[in-house]
């Protein structure tokens, strides 16, 4: 095996044949041939991925690998690593799209004269895009011996792109390493970033240079040029961004760049990108930068911030924060390098709106106007996702400016929660976007509101503007909940009227739908087949959830587990994975968690692609009735049976699960009375969800005054 192998995981196998990590060890047990261990551990061994390739084949198990498939996994066991490997495949989709031609010419030679030959053409692509390699670029060129393990994994990428584009590959790749390692990265949602890019107002015509100073994986950037992408758009964004992590950095920057378009750094009205690398708040790469707006998702509680050798550094005009206060150091970093009448938007912990430590900093920023709006976020929104979020706007007050009399807040955390339940796959962002922009801009319109009075919003926020006279206390205390009225979820007594009425029908409802007592009878003993035997024999397709993407809702677990509508949104970055779509029929079973929840898809929602942790049962009708399926898959012991247990969760393989084998006919008897089942399990689920609501209603009602005891 050469040494520069592509190594590949258990679960990677499995992938490539479509088939559960149990299939992969029971090979290993069973075929003598099986491939051995080239690296990995004892408990998780790795394998050489031309080998594996070989002997799938000639087992007859894999037919072809699927191109994308066979590229994530070359990244993925890169023996630079994954982020190596995502640098040079950057690099590589940057010369393609800049030079077609240039790049079949370097591809028809051997590997090892391709390194060379690359290594020279890339240098000239880069320079091209980010100046000299002397300048501080984030991205150096790799030499020859860097690229050559490379060289299969950009042939395949080079051949991804040529299908989908070189933007949507990379986003691709990167979207599948940020996916398989959420905990290594701080991740910032596509969603969020696009509210904080347009709450910047970075694709508006007076913002032409944007600053990321902790810029991650260039999450925010990305957002920015999108909305300078929008039509109507006149922006012309000079993107700028900092980021302690080199790999990353060098990510970014390819991402920005490709994203960006070709257009050479020098030609006229080009997008620039300059990514630096290193620690910002010691070393501040963009010392002279008056930027048009700054976006930054800074790390949380720090307290290695630089806080001893920094005491005296200039960019703290509102007060030099305290060690454990690195987010108010963050925010006047991001003041400081602000134009005058410049927007910063940043996401914040909930504790640096109230901490003590930092309510002189927070004083100060209210005096003189340089804070604008504090936005409450739900649970969910980024991580860490148990915590509701907040997002800070500020404005660099000018020389001549007058500091605003008042400061926007807006929370969005408790209906949001109302309306969907809470989490991260359960957040409607259309509704929270709209909610979040309207009050600010009616905010920050010509003119804005009068003092104390609540912005029109729609639906999925409380908004209010507060004086700033009246936040000057002994706290400064800037959490919108303390200072909104409690969120009228109830409507006051007319809506909790409504929803005891709809409570009272449901409860009659749900009584109606009461089983009848069940008749004894002496267990049954009937032949058995598993829903693997009957894939195998064409009765019906297992498929699994994916994060294709798509223009549709997702169907979520939660969905499935709530027994809710798609909530679901799709996966952004252009992954060339083709969405599962649901279709009327299909039994879909939640693959996590060893809850025996199963869900038949109906009219209202089929159509909706089928999000992660799912797997659907697509039954031929002619063989299986879909509502005796799923009956079965909700046994208690069956699910027992079908499922296997990790250090901290319960995985279900569903084609281990069991159906007995009856007629069609007697399969629709069992059909109709587990469907009765299921209308009567939703019955009772509604009637909890109006009964909890009315309960809270009713103690909102009577703690507030507007519901009186009698």
């Amino acid at each position: 095996m050469p040494e520069n192998a592509t190594e590949v995981t258990a679960a990677g196998i499995a992938r490539l044949a479509g088939v559960g990590r149990a299939a992969v060890s029971n090979w290993r047990r069973r075929h003598a041939d099986f491939p051995q261990p080239v690296g990995g551990t004892e408990t998780s061994p790795s394998f050489a991925l031309p080998e594996v390739e070989r002997w799938l084949r000639d087992q007859g198990k894999l037919v072809e690998v699927p191109l994308r498939e066979r590229v994530w996994q070359q990244l993925a066991g890169h023996p630079a690593g994954p982020v190596t490997a995502l640098v040079h495949t950057g690099c590589a989709l940057l010369l393609v799209h800049r030079s077609p031609a240039a790049w079949r010419e370097i591809t028809g030679v051997s590997d090892e004269r391709m390194a060379g030959v690359l290594s020279l053409a890339l240098d000239d692509a880069l320079a091209a895009r980010f100046g000299p390699a002397g300048n501080g670029r984030a991205v150096r060129t790799p030499d020859r011996a860097e690229l050559l393990p490379s060289v299969p994994l950009l042939r395949g990428a080079a051949e991804l792109a040529a299908g989908t584009g070189v933007r949507e590959a990379y986003e691709f790749l990167l979207g599948r390493q940020l996916d398989a390692n959420p905990r290594q990265y701080t991740l910032t949602p596509p969603a969020l970033a696009e509210l904080m890019a347009e709450l910047a107002g970075t694709g508006g015509p007076g913002v032409r240079t944007v600053l990321d100073p902790a810029a991650g994986t260039g999450a925010l950037l990305t957002a920015a040029l999108g909305a300078a992408d929008a039509p109507g758009s006149l922006a012309a964004t000079a993107l700028h961004a900092q980021e302690s992590d080199p790999g990353l950095a060098a990510v970014t920057a390819l991402r920005l760049a490709l994203r960006a378009g070709d257009t050479p750094r020098t030609a006229p009205g080009a997008r620039t990108v300059d990514v630096r690398t290193g620690d910002t708040l010691r070393t501040d790469a963009f010392p002279r930068l008056a930027a048009d707006a700054v976006l930054c998702h800074p790390p949380f509680n720090e307290r290695n911030w630089g806080h001893d050798e920094l005491a005296y550094d200039p960019r703290w005009e509102y007060g030099f924060p305290a060690r454990t206060e690195s987010e108010l150091a963050w925010v006047q970093h991001a003041l400081a390098r602000l134009r005058d009448g410049g927007t910063a938007v940043l996401l914040m912990p909930p504790a640096a709106a109230s901490r003590r430590s930092g309510r002189r900093i927070r004083a100060d920023l209210l005096r003189r106007g340089a804070l604008r709006a504090v936005i409450a976020l739900p649970a969910g929104a980024a991580p860490p996702y148990g915590i509701p979020l907040h997002l800070w706007v500020l404005r660099r007050p000018g020389a001549k400016s007058q500091p605003a009399p008042e400061l926007l807040l807006i929370d969005t955390a408790e209906p949001a929660e109302q309306a969907t339940g809470g989490g991260r796959d359960r957040l409607d962002w259309p509704v929270l976007r709209h909610a979040v922009l309207d009050a600010w801009h009616t905010h920050d319109g010509s003119g804005g509101t009068r003092t104390g009075e609540q912005p029109e919003t729609p639906p999925g926020a409380a908004a209010r503007t507060v004086p700033v006279i009246e936040l000057l206390d002994d706290d400064v205390d800037l959490a919108p909940a303390r200072h909104l009225p409690s969120p009228a979820a109830t409507g006051g007594p007319a809506e909790l009227a409504g929803v005891r009425e709809r409570l009272t029908r449901t409860l009659g409802l749900a009584t109606t739908l009461t089983p009848p007592p069940p008749a004894p009878a002496a267990p049954a003993h009937r032949p058995l087949t598993t829903i693997g035997e009957l894939a195998r024999a064409g009765a019906l397709q297992l498929r699994h959830g994916g994060a294709g993407t798509g223009t549709g809702p997702v169907l979520t677990e939660h969905d499935v587990l709530g027994s809710t509508p798609p909530s679901g949104a799709p996966a952004a970055g252009g992954s060339p994975e083709e969405p599962v779509l649901v279709a009327a029929g299909d039994v879909v079973v939640p693959v996590l968690g060893g809850v025996t929840v199963v869900r038949v898809v109906d009219e209202a929602t089929a159509g909706a692609a089928l999000g992660r942790n799912l797997q659907l049962l697509r039954p031929d009708p002619a063989v299986l009735d879909p509502w005796f399926l799923a009956g079965f898959l909700r046994g208690t012991t069956n699910n027992r049976q079908a499922s296997s247990h990790a250090s901290t969760a319960t995985r279900l393989d569903a084609r281990r699960l069991q159906l007995p084998r009856l007629p069609l006919a007697e399969q629709r008897r069992y059909g109709e009375r587990f469907r009765a089942l299921a209308a009567f399990e939703d019955a009772l689920r509604h009637a909890g969800r109006l009964g909890g609501q009315l309960v809270q209603g009713l103690y909102d009602g009577l703690t507030d005054g507007t519901v009186t005891p009698e």
